[in-house]
């Protein structure tokens, strides 16, 4: 097992990453209450809920599951309600704690009910997904999507403890897990040239999900994203890096509806836009951006807009984007492979042709 602790000025927690921990109730128990609630999804219900329900029930008195549709199209307030219900409906108080046992819809919803639910309970994250276990539940950012925007309701909550149970990917069908990797990848290009290449250097075996090798490249990704996250919790500044080629991702997903494309698919196709954009600017070679598409096209991941999506309907989207100040546009966009910056100060011109050249 490998650990990395997260500590913010006014919280801190551990994420552990290995196999079989949600069975170790050791390391679970002391971020445990009298009270908890489960929240999971029709896909994991039946493959994980009851392990983790036998781990957990002789310490606590009082133990509930929530089951919700799964899928991105489900990350809404109404699904989110159902939450709210199930604990209302248990007498749930606010000394009770959540756990997110899904993907990153559950981790985010979860997360958003226990931010707001009497005004902020406890919650732990078990994510299943690579998606999740890399990116999603390190960091804190919860909510649910409006059909206008991804992510336009939430709140920052950090829970106590996040367990990645590398086990839990032998689970995933291919496609999440290759969704999954395109957020690895994004660690590389924003902060680390050197993972990047390690990525590239044992790409096949991570496809082949190699065991070891995942769990090395899990661990990379989550301090590489803690270590942002301690220097900017609510994303003030600098942990709007983290977004790299998330302005035109959640464009494409709100465009094709969501669930049509996962996140990570809809990010794979923004990361080589973001790097596309950043070579046409000069800061970095043609070459990464070769270098990048192969790797996706190994992946099986989306390297081109989807059909029917014009630069009209990107620059539409896009102007909702969290990072728009003022009016202005602002993407992440590269300086050098591992250096990523946030910035509004780009040719409109090169935004149009990096647009245009990856459309179907």
């Amino acid at each position: 097992m490998k650990t990395l602790n997260l500590r913010l000025p006014t919280h801190e927690y551990d994420i552990h990453i290995g196999r079989d921990l949600l069975h170790q109730l050791e390391l679970i128990r002391p971020h445990l209450t009298s009270e908890v609630m489960i929240v999971t999804n029709d896909t994991i219900a039946p493959i994980y809920l009851s392990a983790v329900q036998s781990v957990l029930a002789d310490s606590v008195p009082r133990l509930h599951s929530v089951v919700l549709p799964d899928g991105e199209m489900h990350k809404t307030l109404d699904v989110l309600n159902q939450i709210y219900t199930a604990l209302l409906e248990h007498n749930f108080s606010r000394r009770c704690t959540l756990i997110a046992l899904g993907g990153g819809v559950i981790g985010d919803m979860t997360g958003y009910a226990a931010a707001s639910y009497q005004r902020g309970v406890k919650f732990i994250q078990m994510p299943t997904t690579l998606l999740s276990q890399v990116d999603s539940s390190v960091g804190g950012k919860t909510g649910v999507n409006h059909a206008l925007g991804k992510n336009m309701i939430g709140a920052f909550k950090q829970p106590e403890l996040v367990l990645i149970d590398t086990k839990t990917l032998n689970t995933l069908p291919d496609r999440e897990f290759a969704a999954g990797l395109a957020e690895v990848l994004k660690y590389g290009l924003i902060a680390d040239a050197d993972f990047f290449a390690w990525l590239e250097q044992h790409w096949t075996d991570l496809l082949e999900r190699d065991e070891t090798l995942l769990t090395e490249a899990i661990y990379r990704s989550c301090a590489l994203k803690a270590a942002v996250v301690i220097e900017d919790e609510t994303e003030q500044g600098r942990r709007a890096i983290l977004n790299l080629g998330h302005t035109f991702g959640h464009a494409i997903e709100t465009f094709t509806g969501y669930g049509q494309w996962l996140h990570g698919e809809a990010v794979a196709t923004g990361l080589l836009m973001a790097t596309y954009m950043s070579a046409l600017l000069g800061d970095v070679p043609h070459t990464l951006v070769e270098r990048l598409n192969t790797l996706l096209l190994q992946a099986g991941l989306p390297i081109q807009s989807p059909e029917g999506m014009t630069r009209d309907d990107y620059i539409a989207l896009m102007a909702r984007d969290k990072k728009v100040d003022a009016g202005q546009l602002r993407l992440v966009l590269l300086k050098d492979l591992g250096h990523a910056i946030v910035t509004g100060e780009f040719p409109v011109e090169t935004l149009y042709q990096t647009i245009d050249h990856y459309q179907s």
